[in-house]
């Protein structure tokens, strides 16, 4: 039986730290810097035999209310209250602190099986830490070094204790004797039942965490009017019109020269991360700075990994509204990004809600897009109708012949056409090409990667 499990404690005792060891990747963001985690991060994680989810949450401070601290300690209390058990960390090197003793209070209220886990416990020192967390009076400590790997088997004892009905192991199904197990029957998931990832990124303080707590219709994710408040990249799971996704919010991307410190660096390379396993990216522009130097350097990149691309002009009820802004606003996104010409451009407003079914149809349009595959024989059809319209340019007074277009692969739309001199064929009339492409089968704003390889010579003697 699956079960959730929740990492709570004050702010830099090893609890990010302790969730990539259980789920057995660098998920969550690790630094020295006290307060790191901010949104609370969920994963699959493995102990022993037992499979379970574990929730990463931000250190639990006391803070005034209202503050970004505050709402922090309460997405933390919404993980307790989803969770089926707790493990509250405490740091064994440095001892108990007024904070500790005042969130096992908080924690005790919950009512929830919890474990005191004693991380940092090497050495001489973290023992007699360890020791002193059996006066939160929350049982047994558990000694370990998230770090190094050390008192994770005593950790799986204490959960199957804890949580004796959701870790007993299933009994044993007996097979007839003389039966035979088929091995890969199984029909493949239908792709509809696989969720289509989406990133959505953007410069700081655009409305990303916004705009998903919207789409989900939760307050999943920290929000305010500070700038940069996301660090990690958090997915989370939507269910919209039948067909799953999975979203992922991600840090705000400023401009190299500006980006400072470690912390800011190792989120960027989270976001960056998170754009090259989506399928689809979400580029979040402010609507009252459109298309400022920064959101065309997040598209191009976008575009250069391969992503099919979504903008989404975020804040768009801040705008009066103008006759004809729709069509003012496609012919700004197609000269300012003319690499991907013809991107889907959806005003929206993460704030009150409109647009975003429109959005999400986009999305799925997009990804239709990106999978398309074209038959070649329509390729050569199309190939023959733009080269007799206009010829590629001579050079040298040596005409170059295009012989043969196909498409090897997809995600994003790959092409290769065969040149009878591959290294002379012009850079604009690759374009195009592209653009041609993008008219006649129905890849707006989708990457196209085309390639030029030249035929070989049948006549050429062999050496």
């Amino acid at each position: 039986m699956s079960f959730t499990i929740a990492i709570v404690g004050r702010p830099n005792v090893g609890k990010s730290t302790l969730f990539n060891r259980l789920v057995g990747k660098r998920l969550a963001l690790v630094d020295d810097t006290p307060g790191v985690t901010r949104d609370r991060r969920e994963g699959e994680a493995h102990l022993g035999d037992l499979v379970f989810t574990v929730i990463d949450t931000a250190g639990l401070e006391t803070a005034p209310t209202g503050s970004l601290s505050h709402r922090m300690v309460a997405q933390t209390t919404l993980a307790i209250a989803a969770a089926d058990a707790v493990l509250f960390l405490v740091d064994a090197r440095a001892g108990l602190t007024a904070d500790d003793r005042s969130f096992a209070n908080l924690v005790r209220r919950a009512g929830k099986p919890t474990i005191v886990v004693a991380n940092k416990s090497e050495g001489r020192l973290g023992e007699v830490g360890a020791l002193e967390a059996y006066s939160l009076g929350l049982g047994e400590p558990v000694a370990i070094s998230a770090e190094h790997g050390e008192g994770l088997a005593d950790l799986y004892a204490r959960l199957r204790e804890a949580l004796p009905e959701q870790t007993a192991l299933p009994p044993t199904p007996s097979e007839p004797s003389g039966a035979v197990q088929s091995v890969g029957s199984e029909n493949p998931p239908p792709e509809s039942s696989v969720p289509i990832r989406i990133a959505v990124v953007g410069r700081p303080n655009c409305g990303k965490s916004t705009l998903i707590n919207r789409l989900i219709g939760e307050e999943r994710l920290l929000t305010g009017p500070e700038a940069g408040i996301t660090r990690d990249a958090i997915a989370v799971d939507l269910m919209w019109r039948g067909r799953q996704f999975r979203i992922y919010d991600t840090a705000g991307l400023r401009r190299r020269a500006k980006v400072e410190g470690k912390l800011e660096k190792l989120s960027i390379a989270d976001t960056l991360r998170a754009i090259r396993f989506a399928e689809v990216v979400i580029v979040l522009i402010d609507a009252e700075r459109m298309f400022e130097e920064q959101d065309l350097r997040i598209a191009d990149l976008v575009e250069r990994e391969g992503r099919a691309v979504v903008l989404g002009i975020n804040k768009w009820d801040l705008l009066p509204p103008r006759a004809g802004s729709a069509a003012a606003l496609r012919e700004r996104a197609d000269h300012a990004l003319p690499q991907i010409k013809g991107v889907p451009v959806t005003p929206v407003s993460a704030l009150n809600g409109e647009g975003l079914d429109r959005l999400m149809q986009t999305v799925v349009e997009a990804y239709a897009a990106w999978n398309r595959r074209i038959p070649t024989s329509a390729l050569n059809r199309w190939l023959a109708e733009m080269t007799a319209r206009h010829p590629p340019p001579a050079l040298s007074g040596r005409r170059i012949r295009l012989n043969y277009l196909a498409q090897p692969k997809t995600r994003p739309p790959t092409f290769v056409v065969f040149s009878s001199r591959a290294d002379a064929l012009a850079q604009a009339y690759r374009r195009y090409l592209v653009n041609g492409l993008r008219e006649a089968f129905d890849l707006p704003g989708t990457p196209i990667r085309l390639f030029v390889r030249e035929k070989a010579n049948p006549y050429a003697r062999a050496r």
